[in-house]
């Protein structure tokens, strides 16, 4: 799902100037397809893919190990995919201005589907 890549940065590139931050956390819980270390994911993520917003560190995103910042996101009732664990890497929250889950898409829903520019748009015109 790496060229999913290309998209975020395009949704990057289209709204980051009305408020969208695309934010990228590497997890390695998923085949182990994360294994670099930050500074080689984040070259490579730059050199394939032209990424230029936010990569974190890697974290867990998952069971016990998981980081604080995902147990909140997982624990939330949003649609269309609801609570529970992260089911594979590119899974994509959206929030708010204030921070609030509206919205969770499962991996292979594209970051340029039309549900998500949707919802996207709606609010940044907020």
């Amino acid at each position: 799902m790496t060229p999913q890549y290309l998209q975020l940065q395009g949704l990057h590139t289209k709204y980051n100037a009305k408020g969208l931050s695309v934010v990228g956390f590497p997890c390695n819980q998923f085949g182990k397809q994360e294994p670099g270390t930050e500074a080689e994911i984040k070259e490579f993520c730059t050199t394939k893919f032209n990424v230029t917003f936010d990569l974190f560190s890697k974290i867990d995103v998952n069971d016990d190990t998981a980081h604080p910042f995902y147990k909140h996101l997982t624990s939330q009732e949003t649609k269309p995919k609801g609570k529970g664990k992260v089911s594979w890497n590119f899974e994509k929250f959206l929030l708010d201005r204030e921070g609030n889950v509206i919205a969770r898409f499962e991996p292979r829903t594209k970051p340029n589907a039309p549900e998500v520019i949707k919802l996207i748009e709606a609010n940044l015109a907020k």
